[in-house]
């Protein structure tokens, strides 16, 4: 059999580089060609294309001879004009020229933030729609529309934790700072995923045969049991990346009192997503790949908790 040709965009990122380590270990005979504006920092036997999906023109050819196109690359900042050049514009520019090359497995990585405010407890992807808020929820989501044209899967994940996350726990550990209590009791659930799980999963779909080869459409992508935020936070207290551990049962109004009144980079809209109820069944999509989700994500923080305590609360940048 001969080797498989993977194109991974993204490659650079926080899910992309995980994938890249998980292709080196799961197939090592795989030629792996790597995409982003810079090249990847850790060693993973491919070859690197510099292309930037916001540039139609750079993304001539990154297609060619490929049996697998990972498209891991997104934008999730607030300028919307860049949002819509990669995750909207790019991504169909992406998938046009994979179409063209005649690839015939292609995964998309996107998001459930599509979904928007919620509250959301337990659904599949045929019981919602999608009512994305933000600019980078609304490209992604017109992203993945040229990706199921081509006959493309579509990941949307849940919150992604682990070793490189500038966005979830950075977001938790500057709401604690000004809402220092438990957030409606703690009892709000979402779906997280450790990333090297989600890259389990993403390269699963990748190499797999049988249902993973076959899978198409818009499939959940996270751990299937979801998080109760109290057990989070009090997770995170543990291994000292919050200061203390939440107490006392703040009600829902209080917190968003103290948010609004002490400084910070969160916004109620996050503090939402954050604190409430936001979780989607996915045991269909490991079902399909046909591999177990593992114990689940507060059983990796571990592993992060020195990134995590290092950066502490920080504003992505």
């Amino acid at each position: 059999m001969s080797a498989r040709h993977i194109v991974v965009t993204g490659a650079t990122g926080f899910v992309g580089s995980a994938v890249l380590r998980r292709l080196a270990e799961q197939d090592p005979q795989a030629v792996v060609r790597a995409v982003s504006r810079t090249r990847p920092p850790i060693a993973y036997g491919g070859r690197w294309v510099g292309a930037d999906l916001a540039d139609e023109e750079s993304l001539r050819g990154v297609c060619d001879g490929a049996d697998v196109l990972l498209s891991l690359a997104s934008f999730i900042g607030p300028d919307a004009d860049r949002c819509t050049a990669v995750n909207s514009t790019g991504t169909a520019a992406l998938m046009a020229e994979a179409r063209r090359a005649g690839v015939p497995r292609i995964v998309q990585l996107s998001t459930c933030a599509v979904y928007g405010p919620g509250p959301h407890t337990g659904q599949d992807v045929g019981e919602l729609t999608p009512a994305p808020v933000s600019a980078a929820s609304s490209s992604r989501l017109a992203g993945e529309g040229p990706v199921l044209d081509a006959g493309g899967l579509v990941l949307r994940a849940g919150l992604v934790l682990g070793r490189g996350d500038r966005w979830v726990v950075p977001a938790l550990a500057d709401a604690f700072r000004r809402v220092p209590g438990a957030w409606g009791g703690g009892a709000g659930r979402a779906s997280f995923v450790d990333v090297d799980d989600l890259a389990r999963l993403i390269t699963a779909f990748a190499l797999g045969d049988g249902a993973a080869a076959g899978a198409a459409g818009v499939l959940h992508a996270h751990h299937p049991v979801p998080v109760r935020n109290g057990d989070l936070m009090a997770a995170l207290a543990a291994h000292r990346v919050l200061p203390a551990r939440p107490v006392g049962d703040w009600p829902w109004r209080r917190c968003l009192e103290a948010l609004a009144a002490t400084p910070g980079w969160v916004s109620e809209r996050q503090f939402t997503l954050l604190a409430g109820d936001h979780w989607y069944r996915a045991d269909e999509a490991w079902r399909l790949a046909g591999i177990a989700p593992g114990p689940g994500p507060l059983s990796r923080l571990g592993a992060a908790a020195q990134w995590y305590r290092e950066r502490g609360g920080t504003a992505p940048g």
